[in-house]
């Protein structure tokens, strides 16, 4: 779908932080964006104390910070003073039990007021959080805290039992496990948090940390081997405040609500950083997505910026506009999209059903906050993902066998999207994985992995991605973890793993299983393999389709053809296969 630009009228723009693209561009530095945050002593910066109690300092204490609602339409309010005493008796939870900087606090929550407090707690303690999908099975979650080496998790009692208490005495280092919603005596090993909260004091000096310190480590999925943990430090926090500002244009009377699960970095970055520091106030809501309840809450809580997904931006598109007219949503200035690319309908949709389009955003979990957007005050080009971040240098590059890097400048020429390092978000470093992490800089450039092209105007167009990792409704699923929890099945001799295209979820995962010798591919046994994944991994990562092959394609050297295997499934060109050693059938 080709589209014509829509146009802004400056009326509606004019109290927008970023007015003049080119002239804001200009005139931006990352050090003039450290100075509007407050620091500690002596250099020390610390994201939870940016996000909470520099706020409480300057007098904005009785100013609400977060509102909470449950599932069952419950509220439950922070203020910015609340929020403080909150973080600070986690802290000291952790500090009483010998829990110091640097160890790392894992947390398996859905949209629960503590994972909002234990996140800020934990960086207050200057201990390191990280986040954990709550739809995750046992295998992924168990992956991710060695690999990260997990010395706390704060989960519920209900997940504790179905997913950690059977393999919990693996993991030698994990000492502490606080649960929330206990039915009644926490199982053995296992600490109740609101007992443990409430024996704690309310007061706590935050712990000083450098701006180089590490602060989250966010977990994503590569084509091969295990999962990655992207390190962010403190200094993340300017860049998370300077792209509130900039690409959400969030002021400190907003309101604002970021749909993102809290185990998605967007969660973390955009659904309790940005919108703290800049002084918003954030809501948080427990449901999972229904249309009619998402209007309700932009209607009576008065959203003034929503930054939401293409998956639920579909799922809106497919309910129709004509509910919008049922509410008053005449307090929402602006819509943010970001998970993947969002179609060009989807944009002009945002026109007929809230008369303002969708500004899409594209950013990647190792660059830790937004880096290309369409900003409020810019003109949007339906289906580009916009210009890059003032500070934010980027190009579409190719890369030679040799090494050599070649920067592509011709408009519309499709290359890797690559970025110049030295923002304050960027990765630091994949745990424990040296050279995977060197491999993605060279020439003084990051190398994204993902394609795309620039017009002559310099609006980034994403193509696709440059290597087999599945976007479904925001998740990003790696190839190899599928087929791994595939393989554990006795039946399974190989799987193969792609993304199919899907409606409402962008892709999906289907499954390609060759069985062992003399097992017969039954629809049962169909059935039987999308059950033991489904408990494996979780719904989230699971594959929603297995078929079965007598073998699967495969290179020389063993590795599965997925791209020959997506090829086949959609009928598209099959390309070079002069690697291929044997033949699917």
């Amino acid at each position: 779908m080709e589209c014509e630009p829509i146009r802004k009228n400056p009326a509606d723009c004019a109290g927008a932080n970023l007015l003049n693209y080119d002239d804001y561009a200009k005139a931006f530095s990352w050090e003039v964006a450290r100075a509007c945050l407050d620091g500690l002593p002596n250099g020390g910066l610390n994201i939870a104390f940016e996000a909470v109690d520099r706020h409480v300092l300057q007098g904005c204490g009785s100013k609400l910070a977060l509102r909470w609602i449950g599932r069952d339409d419950r509220i439950r309010d922070f203020s910015y003073a609340e929020l403080q005493a909150a973080t600070n008796r986690f802290a000291n939870v952790l500090a009483q039990r010998g829990v110091t900087r640097g160890q790392r606090v894992f947390s398996l929550l859905g949209r629960t007021p503590e994972l909002y407090i234990s996140a800020l707690g934990t960086l207050k303690n200057g201990s390191v959080f990280s986040p954990l999908f709550s739809a995750f099975g046992p295998e992924p979650i168990k992956a991710r805290m060695t690999i990260g080496d997990g010395k706390v998790l704060i989960t519920t009692e209900a997940f504790y039992r179905r997913k950690i208490e059977l393999w919990r005495s693996e993991l030698t280092n994990l000492e502490h496990v606080f649960l929330i919603e206990c039915s009644g005596d926490p199982p053995v090993g296992t600490t109740d948090l609101a007992a443990a909260m409430a024996a704690a004091s309310d007061s706590f000096d935050t712990v000083w940390t450098g701006p180089e310190d590490m602060a989250l480590v966010h977990f994503t999925s590569g084509t091969t081997g295990r999962p990655k943990g992207a390190v962010h430090v403190h200094q993340s926090v300017v860049a998370h405040h300077a792209t509130g500002r900039l690409a959400l244009d969030l002021h400190p009377d907003d309101i604002f609500w970021c749909t993102a699960d809290p185990g998605w970095v967007t969660g973390t970055s955009y659904g309790i950083v940005s919108p703290l520091t800049n002084g918003a106030t954030l809501i948080v809501d427990q449901a999972e997505f229904d249309a009619e309840r998402w209007y309700r809450i932009l209607e009576a809580q008065r959203v003034t910026v929503w930054y939401t997904a293409p998956t639920a931006i579909r799922m809106l598109m497919k309910v129709g506009a004509d509910i919008t007219k049922r509410f008053d949503l005449s307090c929402l200035r602006f819509m943010a999209s970001v998970g993947e690319p969002l179609n060009p309908e989807a944009v002009v949709w945002g026109l007929e059903a809230f008369g303002k389009p969708f500004h899409d955003n594209w950013w990647q979990t190792e660059t830790g906050g937004i880096m290309i957007a369409n900003y409020l005050a810019m003109d949007v080009k339906p289906g580009s993902m916009g210009k890059p971040l003032p500070g934010v240098a980027a190009g579409i590059v190719e890369r030679g066998e040799g090494g050599d890097i070649r920067e592509i400048t011709k408009p519309m020429v499709m290359g890797e999207l690559a970025l110049r390092p030295g923002w304050p978000s960027m990765m630091r470093a994949y745990l424990g994985e040296d050279e995977r992490y060197r491999k993605c800089f060279g020439g003084g450039w990051y190398f994204t992995g993902d394609l795309a092209m620039r017009d002559a105007d310099g609006y980034y167009w994403f193509v696709g991605r440059a290597d087999d990792v599945i976007k479904s409704a925001g998740h990003l699923i790696g190839p190899f973890e599928v087929e791994s929890a595939l393989m554990e099945h006795q039946a399974v001799a190989e799987a193969g793993v792609i993304g199919i295209p899907d409606e409402i979820a962008g892709e999906v995962v289907k499954a390609f299983v060759a069985l062992k010798e003399g097992v017969e591919p039954t629809e049962p046994l169909r059935k039987e393999l999308l059950g033991h994944a489904r408990k494996r991994l979780g719904p989230a990562i699971a594959p929603k389709d297995i078929a079965f092959r007598t073998n699967l394609p495969k290179t020389r050297s063993g590795k599965i053809m997925r791209r020959l295997l997506k090829a086949r499934e959609l009928g598209l060109p099959e390309g070079d296969l002069s690697t291929l050693e044997s033949e699917e059938r």
